[in-house]
């Protein structure tokens, strides 16, 4: 809604600035750091009335009995803090806007109804796991429909664009579709693998959603798109930068009482919210096949469970201690704190080497 302050600019010039997508995605930023820092405190206070406190699993490692009973849910804060700033800054007219942020809240919504069952259960069990799967099935097929869509109006493009290669892109048409569930159901699930630990999936999705905030301008940029020969989009794909912006924001203010030992946990509804913002851009701004190593970490605890379960099915042994990985690292004798920081130190080289590939081409 502050995008329209432009419009008075003729009478107060200064509002000429809300133009600016690079104004606006720093204003969506901080107002989602403070919006999530004043919020997190009432929020923690409302959940402990409420005794929506976290369910551990027992065969999970003894180290996380004590965490039983922290406040979870903490999703809702971070969706909260993305979702409104976005909505305050970003040109509501914008269709790329809309696509992207009821992909976020119905995947988040998704993940309540998953939290909400398990805190009035008692139990790590909430939605069954087919149930689950079918609804995000249902929200990805809805996306990549949407897409279809934009691209009968000339807005997107269903090419896909492979890292290192500038000539190769080939066009799936209709396929794009389940190619786009595939990305979304993907991503939902490997940052869902990846809250297990204080402080880690927040981290790294902080990390991915600044390199993505970076992609985002840069692919959606005239100037830099034809000199780092990408894929033209539409220019209007560049209003996601300010949601990419308000996700970091959020992150960070999330973090402030997530980080160890953590006050808050984010559960399912803000776990395959974030997975689901984060894919839903990567389609938008046609950095599909860069996603995996931007989300370089989310990908390796994805596998490692894909891993455990194959290899105890077929042989009966398993492969790593316990899956996801951060539990493998965990029973070898690393602290969580030290778990949490090797990791995001290797999400920043991740995205640090997804940024070097619009180079390589």
């Amino acid at each position: 809604m502050l995008y329209y302050l432009h419009y008075l600019s003729t009478y107060w010039p200064v509002l000429n600035v809300t133009r600016y997508i690079t104004f606006r995605t720093a204003a969506a930023s901080l107002t989602a750091l403070a919006l999530g820092l004043i919020l997190g405190p009432w929020m923690i206070r409302k959940l402990r009335e409420f005794q929506i406190g976290q369910v551990i699993r027992q065969e999970g490692p003894a180290t996380h009995r004590t965490k039983a009973g922290t406040p979870t849910m903490g999703g809702l804060l971070i969706l909260t803090s993305a979702l409104v700033p976005t909505l305050l800054w970003a040109n509501l007219a914008n269709p790329f806007i809309w696509i992207a942020v009821l992909s976020t809240t119905a995947f988040g919504a998704i993940g309540f109804a998953d939290d909400y069952l398990k805190i009035v259960r008692r139990s790590h069990h909430g939605l069954l796991p087919r149930y689950k799967m079918l609804w995000q099935v249902v929200v990805g097929v809805c996306v990549g429909l949407s897409l279809l869509f934009l691209e009968a109006q000339q807005l997107y493009s269903t090419r896909l664009i492979f890292p290192f290669f500038k000539n190769w892109i080939p066009e799936l048409g209709v396929a794009y579709v389940p190619f786009a569930t595939l990305v979304l159901v993907g991503a939902t699930n490997a940052v869902n693998l990846t809250d297990g630990l204080d402080g880690l999936a927040i981290s790294v999705f902080a990390v991915a959603a600044a390199a993505f905030t970076a992609l985002t301008y840069v692919s959606t940029h005239a100037v830099f798109a034809n000199y780092l020969q990408m894929l033209k989009l539409n220019a209007a794909a560049s209003e996601l930068t300010i949601l990419c912006g308000a996700l970091v924001g959020a992150s960070l203010a999330f973090l402030w009482y997530n980080c160890y030992p953590a006050e808050i946990f984010m559960g399912d509804v803000g776990s395959l919210g974030l997975g689901g913002a984060l894919g839903t851009v990567a389609l938008l701004v046609k950095q599909e096949l860069l996603l995996p190593i931007v989300g370089g970490i989310f990908v390796m605890e994805a596998g490692s469970v894909i891993i455990q379960v194959g290899s105890f099915k077929t042989t009966g042994k398993r492969v790593f201690k316990m899956a996801p990985l951060h539990h493998h690292f965990e029973l070898i004798g690393w602290s969580e704190p030290k778990v949490i920081t090797r990791f995001v130190i290797m999400a920043i080289i991740f995205a640090l080497f997804s940024l070097a590939t619009l180079k390589l081409r």
